[in-house]
């Protein structure tokens, strides 16, 4: 909102096609809303009436009348006197609040809602007469920060372990393995067992949905089924049989199963070990683009690095935001929320779109509903970061110079050249975004004072780095089987 309506303010604004000037008085409201009281004469109010009943007298056809000239009085009788009112109240509204933020400069986000509601000015509209209407409509919010330097953020530190090289290679020797029969002796951890099995609920002897199968490979590793599972295969021998007692996890997906007791008859069919392949050159040019172990290595340790680096800046810089907003003094309009409430829909629609799973039917109404409430917090917190960096942007005149953009654009220009249907300008503004923010983010980050925090405990290795640095191997990913 512009500082004019910031407070009340009374202008006058006319309309090329009713020259009757308008009284206009803006007062703001709470969400970053405004409400306008516009004052309309009655010549203004008349005009819009006549202007409605030629608009609905080209729509009217009646017999022994040409279109167009049908004599109001008919008109009237027709189409009756209350849809012309509402006709005519429509356009003067929509007019005046035209008219009405041109005057005011008022930066309108949302359409305008009639303060009394439609129906109970429609009742008082006297076409001819004077007519005060209050609209009211959310607008841009104005950001402000209470401070921009010496702010104090703590971090959570991201460090290279030059362990996760050896882990991340021993992932894709497994991946490479091949599968061997296991000769004279019992089932182990880490095998491959080939099992037949059935399952009931311990409680009530009920079949388990899904709980049997005549050929199963399963590797006998913790998590791979439910807790007891693995445990009973361990210790078996090839064609022997036994129960085992399972339970299902509280947390398990499927209701009727979480957190029940089960019990399964087991056999053993097959039994295979994984034989890994020898850590060489050879190995090397199977599981990458490199030539020899050595340059394996060094290009994992440099993506691992890089990685932590990423990371660190990442944590670094959200920290920041986090400190930032703080101290920002802003309202949320609602339509901005429910905006980007849309936004976040859209994405997760579009992964799952991308995963080939069906939208329309996984979208239903009532899931809708749910998300539009549960995304609602992020929808908040991701508008109050964009809105806490435009106000740094201008309380420090930081701004992006073109020759930065330019330098940008054609550096990825190469990259994009081969895309297809790349709308150029969506690029420049994505481009620009970006470079932008990360210019303010890197002078916050020397106006302030980040420490370090250790990082939180995690179930296991952060599955991003592993599928970013991993050695990806040029065969399938899946162990191959050898012949017995």
């Amino acid at each position: 909102m512009s500082p004019a309506a910031a407070k009340a303010s009374s202008k006058s604004a006319g309309s090329p096609q009713a020259p009757s000037p308008l009284k206009v008085t803006a007062r703001a409201r709470p969400g970053s809303r405004v409400a306008l009281e516009v004052a309309i004469p009655g010549a203004r109010s008349q005009a819009s009436y006549d202007a409605a009943v030629e608009k609905l007298s080209r729509t009217i056809k009646l017999p022994g009348f040409r279109k167009g000239k049908v004599p109001r009085p008919v008109l009237l009788q027709q189409i009756g006197p209350l849809r012309i009112r509402a006709t005519a109240l429509e356009d003067l509204v929509d007019a005046a609040f035209r008219d009405a933020i041109e005057v005011e400069k008022v930066a309108a986000i949302s359409r305008p809602e009639l303060s009394e509601g439609f129906e109970v000015v429609l009742e008082r509209f006297d076409p001819g007469s004077d007519l005060t209407i209050t609209l009211e409509l959310d607008v841009e919010p104005t950001p402000k920060l209470k401070a921009t330097k010496g702010l104090k953020a703590e971090a959570e530190s991201v460090s290279y372990d030059p362990a996760r090289v050896d882990e991340l290679i021993e992932q894709s020797r497994k991946q490479l393995a091949t599968l061997v029969p296991v000769e004279g002796r019992a089932a182990q951890a880490a095998d491959v067992a080939v099992l037949s099995f059935s399952g009931v609920f311990a409680d009530t002897e009920e079949p388990i949905t899904g709980g049997s199968s005549d050929a199963m490979e399963v590797e006998l590793e913790e998590g791979r089924m439910i807790p007891g599972f693995v445990e009973g295969v361990i210790g078996m021998a090839v064609g022997e049989s036994k129960t085992i007692d399972c339970q299902f996890p509280e947390s398990y997906p499927q209701e009727d199963a979480a957190g029940r007791k089960a019990r399964f008859e087991i056999s053993l069919k097959d039994l295979k070990t994984r034989e890994l392949p020898a850590l060489d050159d050879a190995f090397a040019q199977q599981a990458s683009d490199k030539q020899t172990l050595a340059e394996l290595r060094a290009d994992l340790e440099i993506r691992l690095q890089d990685d932590s680096e990423r990371r660190g800046k990442a944590n670094r810089h959200d920290a920041l935001l986090s400190a930032l907003v703080e101290e920002l003094e802003v309202e949320l309009p609602e339509t901005m929320v429910q905006q980007e409430i849309r936004n976040l829909i859209e994405q997760t629609a579009g992964q799952i779109a991308q995963q080939g799973m069906d939208v329309k039917k996984l979208f239903t109404p009532d899931l809708v509903r749910s998300l539009m409430d549960t995304s609602r917090p992020e929808a908040e917190t991701r508008l109050k970061r964009s809105l806490a960096l435009k106000a740094l942007a201008e309380a420090e005149k930081i701004e992006l110079e073109a020759s930065e953009l330019e330098a940008k654009l054609k550096e990825i220009g190469r990259g994009l050249s081969q895309e297809g249907n790349i709308d150029p300008e969506r690029v420049r503004l994505a481009v620009a975004d970006d470079l932008l923010q990360e210019k303010l983010l890197t002078w916050l980050e020397s106006n302030s004072t980040i420490t370090e925090k250790a990082p939180a405990p995690a179930d296991g290795d952060a599955s991003e780095t592993k599928e970013e640095t991993q050695a990806k191997p040029k065969g399938k990913a899946k162990a191959k089987k050898a012949d017995a």
